[in-house]
Protein backbone atom coordinates (compact mmCIF):
# COMPACT_ATOMS: atom_id res chain seq x y z
CA UNK A 1 0.00 0.00 0.00
CA UNK A 2 1.87 3.57 -0.75
CA UNK A 3 3.20 5.42 2.04
CA UNK A 4 0.10 8.71 3.15
CA UNK A 5 1.69 11.94 3.06
CA UNK A 6 3.47 11.85 6.51
CA UNK A 7 5.25 8.79 6.04
CA UNK A 8 6.03 9.90 2.81
CA UNK A 9 7.44 13.03 4.16
CA UNK A 10 9.56 11.42 7.41
CA UNK A 11 11.39 9.36 4.79
CA UNK A 12 12.83 12.15 2.34
CA UNK A 13 13.21 14.54 5.22
CA UNK A 14 16.94 13.74 6.31
CA UNK A 15 18.02 13.01 2.16
CA UNK A 16 20.33 16.42 1.74
CA UNK A 17 19.72 17.75 5.10
CA UNK A 18 22.77 19.81 7.08
CA UNK A 19 22.62 18.51 10.54
CA UNK A 20 24.42 21.75 12.03
CA UNK A 21 22.09 24.00 10.24
CA UNK A 22 18.93 22.02 9.72
CA UNK A 23 18.86 23.63 5.96
CA UNK A 24 18.96 21.59 2.80
CA UNK A 25 21.70 21.10 0.32
CA UNK A 26 19.91 19.33 -2.46
CA UNK A 27 21.56 20.73 -5.68
CA UNK A 28 20.70 19.64 -8.81
CA UNK A 29 22.62 16.60 -10.24
CA UNK A 30 23.95 15.90 -7.02
CA UNK A 31 23.92 12.76 -4.85
CA UNK A 32 20.88 14.20 -2.83
CA UNK A 33 19.30 15.42 -5.95
CA UNK A 34 19.78 11.99 -7.51
CA UNK A 35 18.27 9.67 -4.36
CA UNK A 36 14.47 12.23 -3.83
CA UNK A 37 14.83 11.32 -7.87
CA UNK A 38 14.79 7.61 -6.97
CA UNK A 39 12.49 8.30 -4.52
CA UNK A 40 10.31 9.54 -6.55
CA UNK A 41 10.63 6.76 -9.08
CA UNK A 42 10.11 3.93 -6.83
CA UNK A 43 6.91 5.49 -5.13
CA UNK A 44 5.12 5.91 -8.72
CA UNK A 45 5.92 2.76 -9.32
CA UNK A 46 4.27 1.54 -6.04
CA UNK A 47 1.38 3.20 -7.48
CA UNK A 48 0.94 2.07 -10.58
CA UNK A 49 1.72 5.43 -12.84
CA UNK A 50 4.26 4.28 -15.77
CA UNK A 51 7.24 7.16 -15.53
CA UNK A 52 8.37 9.10 -18.11
CA UNK A 53 11.88 10.77 -18.18
CA UNK A 54 13.76 12.78 -20.62
CA UNK A 55 17.72 13.95 -20.57
CA UNK A 56 17.78 16.25 -17.77
CA UNK A 57 15.96 14.18 -15.46
CA UNK A 58 12.71 15.66 -15.14
CA UNK A 59 10.41 13.26 -14.49
CA UNK A 60 6.24 12.54 -14.75
CA UNK A 61 4.44 9.58 -13.17
CA UNK A 62 1.50 8.75 -15.01
CA UNK A 63 -2.03 7.85 -13.96
CA UNK A 64 -3.50 6.73 -17.35
CA UNK A 65 -7.01 4.38 -16.40
CA UNK A 66 -8.06 2.82 -19.50
CA UNK A 67 -9.81 5.31 -22.85
CA UNK A 68 -8.34 8.53 -21.41
CA UNK A 69 -7.17 10.28 -24.24
CA UNK A 70 -3.07 11.11 -23.71
CA UNK A 71 -3.53 14.52 -25.80
CA UNK A 72 -5.62 15.94 -22.70
CA UNK A 73 -3.81 15.52 -19.93
CA UNK A 74 -3.68 17.25 -16.24
CA UNK A 75 0.12 17.43 -15.08
CA UNK A 76 0.86 18.72 -11.21
CA UNK A 77 3.79 18.23 -9.09
CA UNK A 78 7.07 20.58 -8.08
CA UNK A 79 10.75 20.09 -7.64
CA UNK A 80 13.09 18.30 -5.87
CA UNK A 81 15.83 20.62 -6.09
CA UNK A 82 16.72 23.50 -3.34
CA UNK A 83 18.76 26.64 -3.12
CA UNK A 84 21.81 26.44 -0.37
CA UNK A 85 20.84 26.08 3.49
CA UNK A 86 17.04 26.29 1.89
CA UNK A 87 13.98 25.09 3.48
CA UNK A 88 12.22 21.91 3.54
CA UNK A 89 9.06 22.82 1.81
CA UNK A 90 9.87 24.90 -1.55
CA UNK A 91 9.51 22.29 -4.04
CA UNK A 92 9.06 18.58 -2.17
CA UNK A 93 5.78 19.99 -1.02
CA UNK A 94 4.35 20.08 -4.46
CA UNK A 95 5.28 16.52 -5.21
CA UNK A 96 4.88 14.53 -1.54
CA UNK A 97 1.74 16.27 -1.79
CA UNK A 98 0.80 15.81 -5.12
CA UNK A 99 1.29 11.55 -4.51
CA UNK A 100 -0.89 11.66 -1.70
CA UNK A 101 -3.42 13.30 -3.73
CA UNK A 102 -3.55 10.37 -5.99
CA UNK A 103 -3.55 8.15 -2.98
CA UNK A 104 -7.05 10.10 -1.79
CA UNK A 105 -8.55 10.32 -5.07
CA UNK A 106 -7.85 6.59 -4.91
CA UNK A 107 -9.70 6.19 -1.69
CA UNK A 108 -12.65 8.08 -2.87
CA UNK A 109 -12.79 5.83 -6.12
CA UNK A 110 -12.40 8.80 -8.47
CA UNK A 111 -11.28 6.91 -12.23
CA UNK A 112 -10.29 10.18 -13.96
CA UNK A 113 -11.42 11.10 -17.21
CA UNK A 114 -8.18 12.52 -18.17
CA UNK A 115 -5.01 11.41 -17.35
CA UNK A 116 -3.32 12.78 -14.60
CA UNK A 117 0.81 13.13 -14.17
CA UNK A 118 2.85 13.79 -11.19
CA UNK A 119 6.56 15.47 -12.45
CA UNK A 120 9.72 16.62 -10.86
CA UNK A 121 11.15 19.43 -13.39
CA UNK A 122 14.95 20.15 -12.51
CA UNK A 123 16.77 22.77 -11.51
CA UNK A 124 13.94 25.33 -10.67
CA UNK A 125 16.11 27.14 -7.94
CA UNK A 126 18.68 27.91 -10.49
CA UNK A 127 21.06 27.75 -7.54
CA UNK A 128 23.65 25.68 -9.56
CA UNK A 129 23.72 26.70 -12.75
CA UNK A 130 22.20 30.23 -12.27
CA UNK A 131 19.50 30.41 -14.34
CA UNK A 132 16.16 29.49 -12.70
CA UNK A 133 13.62 27.04 -14.14
CA UNK A 134 16.40 25.33 -16.39
CA UNK A 135 14.49 22.08 -16.59
CA UNK A 136 10.58 23.70 -17.54
CA UNK A 137 12.83 26.51 -19.46
CA UNK A 138 14.16 23.49 -21.84
CA UNK A 139 10.57 21.90 -22.10
CA UNK A 140 8.54 24.24 -23.27
CA UNK A 141 11.35 25.63 -25.65
CA UNK A 142 11.99 29.06 -23.36
CA UNK A 143 15.76 28.46 -23.27
CA UNK A 144 17.39 26.53 -26.26
CA UNK A 145 19.44 23.52 -25.38
CA UNK A 146 22.34 25.23 -27.33
CA UNK A 147 22.51 27.62 -24.51
CA UNK A 148 21.42 25.41 -21.24
CA UNK A 149 24.64 23.20 -22.03
CA UNK A 150 26.99 25.59 -22.08
CA UNK A 151 26.12 26.94 -18.52
CA UNK A 152 28.57 26.73 -15.87
CA UNK A 153 28.48 26.45 -12.52
CA UNK A 154 30.81 27.94 -9.16
CA UNK A 155 33.04 25.71 -10.03
CA UNK A 156 33.36 25.56 -13.68
CA UNK A 157 31.54 22.92 -14.22
CA UNK A 158 29.51 22.78 -17.79
CA UNK A 159 26.04 21.76 -17.52
CA UNK A 160 26.41 19.21 -19.95
CA UNK A 161 29.28 17.62 -17.96
CA UNK A 162 27.31 17.42 -14.69
CA UNK A 163 24.44 15.79 -16.95
CA UNK A 164 26.71 12.95 -18.07
CA UNK A 165 28.06 12.33 -14.65
CA UNK A 166 24.84 11.43 -13.92
CA UNK A 167 24.40 9.12 -16.45
CA UNK A 168 22.06 11.66 -18.63
CA UNK A 169 22.30 12.62 -22.27
CA UNK A 170 20.91 16.07 -22.33
CA UNK A 171 19.30 17.20 -25.09
CA UNK A 172 19.72 17.42 -28.26
CA UNK A 173 17.32 20.09 -29.07
CA UNK A 174 15.69 17.83 -32.04
CA UNK A 175 11.98 17.39 -31.19
CA UNK A 176 11.70 14.55 -33.02
CA UNK A 177 14.67 12.63 -30.29
CA UNK A 178 14.21 14.92 -27.23
CA UNK A 179 11.34 13.08 -25.00
CA UNK A 180 8.48 15.61 -24.73
CA UNK A 181 7.48 15.71 -20.88
CA UNK A 182 4.61 18.17 -21.47
CA UNK A 183 3.22 15.98 -24.78
CA UNK A 184 -0.97 16.45 -24.43
CA UNK A 185 -0.50 18.30 -21.61
CA UNK A 186 -3.72 20.87 -21.38
CA UNK A 187 -3.60 21.96 -17.29
CA UNK A 188 -0.98 22.35 -14.70
CA UNK A 189 -1.36 22.87 -11.40
CA UNK A 190 1.73 23.48 -8.62
CA UNK A 191 1.13 23.35 -5.08
CA UNK A 192 3.86 25.14 -3.20
CA UNK A 193 4.87 26.31 0.54
CA UNK A 194 3.31 29.79 0.88
CA UNK A 195 6.56 32.15 0.66
CA UNK A 196 5.68 35.01 2.82
CA UNK A 197 2.58 35.50 5.58
CA UNK A 198 -0.83 37.00 3.67
CA UNK A 199 -2.47 33.02 4.50
CA UNK A 200 -0.80 33.73 8.02
CA UNK A 201 -2.81 37.20 8.34
CA UNK A 202 -6.06 35.97 6.40
CA UNK A 203 -6.16 33.19 8.86
CA UNK A 204 -6.59 30.27 5.46
CA UNK A 205 -4.89 27.05 5.54
CA UNK A 206 -4.75 27.15 1.82
CA UNK A 207 -5.21 30.27 -1.09
CA UNK A 208 -4.69 30.32 -4.95
CA UNK A 209 -2.11 32.34 -7.06
CA UNK A 210 -3.39 35.22 -9.20
CA UNK A 211 0.20 35.73 -10.78
CA UNK A 212 3.55 35.83 -10.39
CA UNK A 213 5.62 39.39 -10.48
CA UNK A 214 8.20 40.20 -13.18
CA UNK A 215 11.92 39.57 -12.26
CA UNK A 216 15.04 38.74 -12.60
CA UNK A 217 18.88 38.14 -11.87
CA UNK A 218 21.66 40.79 -13.21
CA UNK A 219 25.02 40.46 -12.46
CA UNK A 220 27.48 43.56 -11.79
CA UNK A 221 30.72 43.57 -12.76
CA UNK A 222 32.80 45.83 -10.85
CA UNK A 223 36.17 46.16 -11.98
CA UNK A 224 39.08 48.56 -10.08
CA UNK A 225 42.56 47.94 -9.34
CA UNK A 226 44.34 45.39 -6.93
CA UNK A 227 46.35 47.46 -4.19
CA UNK A 228 48.36 47.11 -0.70
CA UNK A 229 45.59 47.67 2.13
CA UNK A 230 48.06 49.48 4.30
CA UNK A 231 50.50 51.48 2.49
CA UNK A 232 47.67 52.86 -0.40
CA UNK A 233 46.36 55.89 0.46
CA UNK A 234 42.50 55.92 0.76
CA UNK A 235 42.22 58.97 -1.81
CA UNK A 236 44.59 56.61 -4.13
CA UNK A 237 42.50 53.80 -4.23
CA UNK A 238 40.32 52.31 -7.09
CA UNK A 239 38.38 50.24 -5.11
CA UNK A 240 35.50 47.98 -6.49
CA UNK A 241 34.66 46.93 -3.01
CA UNK A 242 33.39 50.54 -2.24
CA UNK A 243 31.56 50.75 -5.32
CA UNK A 244 29.66 47.79 -4.32
CA UNK A 245 29.00 48.54 -1.07
CA UNK A 246 27.41 52.08 -1.92
CA UNK A 247 25.29 50.19 -4.67
CA UNK A 248 23.69 47.38 -2.10
CA UNK A 249 22.56 50.17 -0.13
CA UNK A 250 21.23 52.28 -3.13
CA UNK A 251 19.23 48.86 -4.43
CA UNK A 252 17.99 48.91 -0.98
CA UNK A 253 16.79 52.54 -0.75
CA UNK A 254 15.89 52.02 -4.03
CA UNK A 255 13.35 49.13 -3.59
CA UNK A 256 11.77 50.42 -0.45
CA UNK A 257 11.04 53.60 -1.62
CA UNK A 258 9.18 51.90 -4.95
CA UNK A 259 7.48 49.59 -2.90
CA UNK A 260 9.55 46.26 -5.07
CA UNK A 261 12.04 43.82 -4.38
CA UNK A 262 15.96 44.00 -4.98
CA UNK A 263 18.36 41.64 -3.13
CA UNK A 264 22.31 41.46 -3.45
CA UNK A 265 22.36 38.12 -1.73
CA UNK A 266 25.95 36.59 -3.67
CA UNK A 267 29.17 38.21 -4.48
CA UNK A 268 32.68 37.26 -5.24
CA UNK A 269 35.76 39.11 -4.72
CA UNK A 270 39.17 39.07 -6.64
CA UNK A 271 41.70 38.67 -5.24
CA UNK A 272 40.07 37.76 -2.05
CA UNK A 273 42.95 38.67 -0.19
CA UNK A 274 42.86 40.32 3.49
CA UNK A 275 45.37 42.59 3.00
CA UNK A 276 44.62 43.78 -0.54
CA UNK A 277 42.22 46.43 -2.41
CA UNK A 278 40.37 43.64 -4.26
CA UNK A 279 40.93 44.23 -8.35
CA UNK A 280 37.21 42.96 -9.08
CA UNK A 281 34.00 42.45 -7.78
CA UNK A 282 30.95 40.51 -8.46
CA UNK A 283 27.30 40.74 -7.26
CA UNK A 284 24.34 39.22 -8.15
CA UNK A 285 21.15 41.45 -8.13
CA UNK A 286 17.59 39.49 -7.45
CA UNK A 287 15.11 42.42 -8.26
CA UNK A 288 11.20 41.79 -8.52
CA UNK A 289 8.13 44.19 -9.20
CA UNK A 290 4.57 44.72 -10.10
CA UNK A 291 5.21 45.02 -13.63
CA UNK A 292 7.45 44.91 -16.56
CA UNK A 293 8.06 48.56 -16.18
CA UNK A 294 8.25 48.89 -13.09
CA UNK A 295 11.00 45.88 -12.93
CA UNK A 296 13.24 47.40 -15.87
CA UNK A 297 12.79 51.24 -14.19
CA UNK A 298 13.99 49.54 -10.51
CA UNK A 299 17.04 47.83 -12.28
CA UNK A 300 17.82 51.17 -13.98
CA UNK A 301 17.98 53.32 -11.46
CA UNK A 302 20.26 51.15 -9.47
CA UNK A 303 22.55 50.24 -12.26
CA UNK A 304 22.56 54.42 -12.49
CA UNK A 305 23.74 54.55 -8.87
CA UNK A 306 26.40 51.56 -9.23
CA UNK A 307 27.61 53.73 -12.65
CA UNK A 308 27.58 57.07 -10.36
CA UNK A 309 29.70 55.09 -7.68
CA UNK A 310 31.87 54.07 -10.51
CA UNK A 311 32.43 57.35 -11.68
CA UNK A 312 33.05 58.76 -8.25
CA UNK A 313 35.78 55.92 -7.10
CA UNK A 314 37.88 55.53 -10.12
CA UNK A 315 36.04 51.95 -11.02
CA UNK A 316 34.29 50.35 -14.03
CA UNK A 317 30.83 49.00 -13.85
CA UNK A 318 29.12 46.24 -16.38
CA UNK A 319 25.21 45.47 -15.67
CA UNK A 320 24.48 41.85 -17.49
CA UNK A 321 20.98 40.67 -17.42
CA UNK A 322 21.58 36.76 -16.28
CA UNK A 323 17.55 35.47 -16.20
CA UNK A 324 14.77 37.76 -16.33
CA UNK A 325 10.71 36.21 -16.32
CA UNK A 326 8.14 38.13 -17.51
CA UNK A 327 4.79 38.84 -15.71
CA UNK A 328 2.61 35.70 -15.15
CA UNK A 329 -0.85 36.35 -14.93
CA UNK A 330 -2.43 32.64 -14.11
CA UNK A 331 -5.84 31.62 -15.98
CA UNK A 332 -8.29 33.21 -14.60
CA UNK A 333 -11.20 31.43 -15.22
CA UNK A 334 -9.29 28.66 -13.21
CA UNK A 335 -8.20 30.13 -10.40
CA UNK A 336 -11.46 31.45 -9.89
CA UNK A 337 -13.20 27.87 -10.42
CA UNK A 338 -10.67 26.43 -7.90
CA UNK A 339 -11.41 29.24 -5.36
CA UNK A 340 -15.38 29.10 -5.52
CA UNK A 341 -17.95 26.87 -4.39
CA UNK A 342 -16.84 24.70 -1.34
CA UNK A 343 -19.11 24.19 1.76
CA UNK A 344 -15.88 25.06 3.46
CA UNK A 345 -15.45 28.96 2.18
CA UNK A 346 -14.24 29.98 -0.53
CA UNK A 347 -9.83 29.91 -0.73
CA UNK A 348 -8.25 33.33 -1.17
CA UNK A 349 -6.56 34.63 -4.27
CA UNK A 350 -3.36 36.18 -3.67
CA UNK A 351 -0.05 36.99 -6.09
CA UNK A 352 3.09 35.96 -5.48
CA UNK A 353 6.94 37.31 -5.83
CA UNK A 354 8.43 33.89 -6.26
CA UNK A 355 9.13 32.10 -9.57
CA UNK A 356 8.01 28.87 -10.22
CA UNK A 357 7.68 26.31 -12.71
CA UNK A 358 3.89 26.86 -13.11
CA UNK A 359 4.93 30.44 -14.69
CA UNK A 360 7.18 29.02 -17.31
CA UNK A 361 4.65 26.57 -18.33
CA UNK A 362 1.84 29.11 -18.18
CA UNK A 363 3.78 31.35 -20.49
CA UNK A 364 3.98 28.52 -22.53
CA UNK A 365 0.46 28.50 -23.59
CA UNK A 366 -0.31 26.26 -20.99
CA UNK A 367 -3.64 26.89 -18.62
CA UNK A 368 -1.65 27.46 -15.00
CA UNK A 369 -2.62 27.30 -11.62
CA UNK A 370 -1.03 27.27 -8.35
CA UNK A 371 -2.16 26.12 -4.56
CA UNK A 372 -0.38 27.63 -1.11
CA UNK A 373 -0.19 26.38 1.64
CA UNK A 374 0.09 28.25 4.86
CA UNK A 375 3.74 29.05 6.39
CA UNK A 376 3.43 30.33 9.85
CA UNK A 377 6.60 31.42 9.75
CA UNK A 378 6.47 33.55 6.75
CA UNK A 379 9.47 32.71 6.20
CA UNK A 380 11.48 30.60 2.82
CA UNK A 381 14.58 29.70 1.47
CA UNK A 382 15.87 29.54 5.10
CA UNK A 383 16.16 26.38 7.46
CA UNK A 384 13.31 28.54 9.31
CA UNK A 385 10.81 28.19 6.44
CA UNK A 386 7.77 25.32 7.81
CA UNK A 387 4.21 24.19 7.33
CA UNK A 388 2.10 22.16 9.93
CA UNK A 389 1.29 18.58 9.36
CA UNK A 390 -2.34 19.45 9.50
CA UNK A 391 -2.07 22.40 6.56
CA UNK A 392 -0.29 19.92 4.50
CA UNK A 393 -3.38 17.57 4.75
CA UNK A 394 -5.28 20.37 4.23
CA UNK A 395 -3.24 21.29 0.99
CA UNK A 396 -3.18 17.21 -0.12
CA UNK A 397 -7.52 17.87 0.24
CA UNK A 398 -7.41 20.90 -1.67
CA UNK A 399 -5.00 19.54 -4.52
CA UNK A 400 -7.15 16.29 -4.48
CA UNK A 401 -10.06 18.02 -5.00
CA UNK A 402 -9.18 20.33 -7.39
CA UNK A 403 -7.88 17.51 -9.69
CA UNK A 404 -10.76 15.77 -9.27
CA UNK A 405 -12.40 18.48 -10.83
CA UNK A 406 -10.41 18.87 -13.33
CA UNK A 407 -10.66 14.98 -14.06
CA UNK A 408 -14.21 14.47 -13.95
Amino acid sequence: MPADFEAMWREIAPVGRNVATGGYLRQPWTSPEAELRAWFVEQCEARGLRVERDGLGDLVGWWEPEGTDPSDRILTGSHLDSVLEGGAYDGPLGVVSALAAIDRMREHAVVPGRPVGVGVFVEEEGSRFGLACLGSRLLTGATPWATARELRDRDGVFLADALEAQGLPGMTGDPDSDVDLLAGVTTFVELHVEQGRALVDLGHAVGVASGIWPHGRYRFDLDGVADHAGTTRMEDRRDPMLTYATTVLAANETARLAGERATFGRVEVNPNGTNAVPSRVTGWLDARASSVASLEALVERISARAREGAERDGTTVTVTAESVSGEVSFDPGLAASLATGRASGDWPVLPTQAGHDAGILSAAGIPTAMLFVRNPTGVSHSPDEHAEVPDCLAGVDALAETLTRLVS
